[in-house]
């Protein structure tokens, strides 16, 4: 039997009414109050990350070492993130949602504090290491969540207010951070970090049941096998790296690429911003730079939402003109246009006008340049997220953990080199590379839009561990 369940790899059939019903299980109020629940806990995860970057000399000088020790701490404490993802995610699969919440928040409130307290460099990586551990179920469970509780036809939607949230975080941490390090100290953000996972906690105790389809988890088909322990909980030990045998499809896999390329963009106008916009345009204070960051955050909150609706309705009119045959890849024709144009236009032309443009002007067109990417970027990942939950949708959360470990694995080789590519090349030649890496995400798009069934033929169910 085929339906939103099976996996990319298996060519679409109609969606059955029938099969639907269990996502009546939660009334609309229900459902607006879960999004809104995940979504404050998976803004949590990039505030923590970005927020951390403006303060790093203060840090530095704080503890007696190094801006580059410090910064080594912040890389640790990105591949713990990305690694305890995939842990987290496939936990969720076997044992659920809520408990996976309910285990990780604790570790990321006693991370931030123990962060805010720290007095050598040794207990700042062990606390950020744990905090780090805590907060990297924020994006892949939440996402699953997402797909746990809303129908195809309404999961863009939802999703777009989620990975908007998330988005919109990294958008606000910077000039947050910044101000709050600036005018208190960098040990205050930690503890206004802690105070959010603690919320996080406590709504998530009070307001998201578990939201995983009746006896679709791992530890449901045990009991179920073995009666006489039908009402004991056990532990099972899993292999959280077998989430990234999900990307051996060719379609998941692509996704994953064009997702990198189209993020690369974000990176190369945000990470490098006091050296290029602050320095072209003579602005010092780490709060004025940080505000740039708004009009990419602004971008985040118009994007998400609205690509998401947008999808919707590509896949609600594609399936009518299938009549009724449902056909993932219908959700990504909406951001062809957005790829092909927001995306790689914005950063290029960020790149001209920081070199060649004076004055107000250039400080005008470049914060519309940012916002054009924070569109751009959100119009592009949101309904590609939503696909990844479309095609695996019974180890949603894995999908999203495996693809965006591997994502930030290649964003984070990528973005190395930047600013010595600046210093080398100058800022208009490297953002054109970007831009031109972006249409090759393009590319990968369009391939994956109209031969994506194609692609699913090439691979047999039995290359993924469903």
């Amino acid at each position: 039997m085929s339906s939103e369940e099976s996996p990319l790899l298996r060519a679409a059939e109609p969606i059955r009414d029938e099969e639907d019903r269990v996502y009546d299980r939660f009334t609309s109020r229900q459902k607006r109050v879960i999004v809104a629940v995940v979504s404050w806990t998976g803004l949590i995860p990039l505030f923590v990350s970005s927020s951390f970057v403006p303060a790093i000399p203060q840090v530095a000088h704080d503890l007696g070492t190094t801006g580059s020790v410090i910064n080594l701490s912040v890389s640790l404490s990105m591949v713990t993130a990305s690694v305890s993802s995939l842990i987290w995610a496939k936990y969720s699969s076997y044992y659920g949602r809520r408990p996976i919440y309910l285990a990780s928040l604790p570790c990321l409130c006693a991370g931030a504090l123990g962060v805010a307290l720290s007095r050598s460099v040794l207990s700042l990586i062990l606390f950020q290491t744990l905090q780090a551990f805590g907060y990297a179920s924020g994006i892949s469970v939440g996402a699953g969540v997402v797909g746990d509780i809303c129908r195809v036809e309404e999961r863009g939607s939802a999703i777009g207010i989620f990975f908007g949230a998330s988005l919109l975080g990294a958008a606000l941490a910077p000039l947050t951070g910044g101000t709050v390090t600036h005018y208190i100290s960098w040990r205050a953000m930690p503890c206004i970090l802690c105070l959010a996972g603690l919320v996080a906690l406590l709504l998530t105790a009070l307001y998201l049941p578990e939201t995983s389809h009746p006896g679709k988890r791992g530890v449901d088909k045990l009991l179920s096998e073995d009666s006489s322990d039908a009402q004991r909980w056990r532990w099972v030990w899993l292999n959280p790296f077998s989430s990234l045998k999900l990307l051996q499809s060719p379609n998941l896999m692509l996704m994953t690429l064009m997702t990198s390329c189209v993020l690369l963009t974000d990176f190369v106008l945000l990470i490098p911003l006091s050296y290029t916009i602050g320095a072209r345009y003579h602005i010092k204070n780490e709060a004025l730079v940080g505000a740039f960051f708004i009009a990419a955050g602004v971008g985040n909150i118009t994007g998400a939402p609205l690509a998401g609706r947008i999808s919707d309705h590509v896949v609600v009119k594609w399936r009518l003109r299938r009549h009724g045959e449902w056909v993932p890849e219908d959700r990504l024709r909406a951001t062809l246009l957005p790829a092909a144009t927001l995306v790689p236009l914005s950063v290029l032309l960020s790149g001209l006008t920081t070199q060649f443009i004076e004055g107000k002007p250039g400080i005008v067109l470049n914060v519309i340049c940012l916002f054009m990417n924070g569109i751009g970027v959100d119009m592009t990942l949101s309904p590609v997220n939503a696909y990844l939950v479309d095609a695996m949708h019974t180890r949603s959360a894995e999908i999203i953990a495996a693809q965006k470990g591997v994502r930030n694995l290649l964003v984070a080789m990528a973005t190395a080199g930047i600013l010595p590519l600046i210093n080398h090349i100058g800022v208009a030649s490297t953002n054109a590379i970007s831009a031109a890496i972006a249409w090759i995400g393009f590319f990968l798009l369009w391939l994956t839009v109209h031969y994506g069934s194609r692609m699913r033929a090439w691979s047999s169910q039995s290359d993924i561990d469903v």
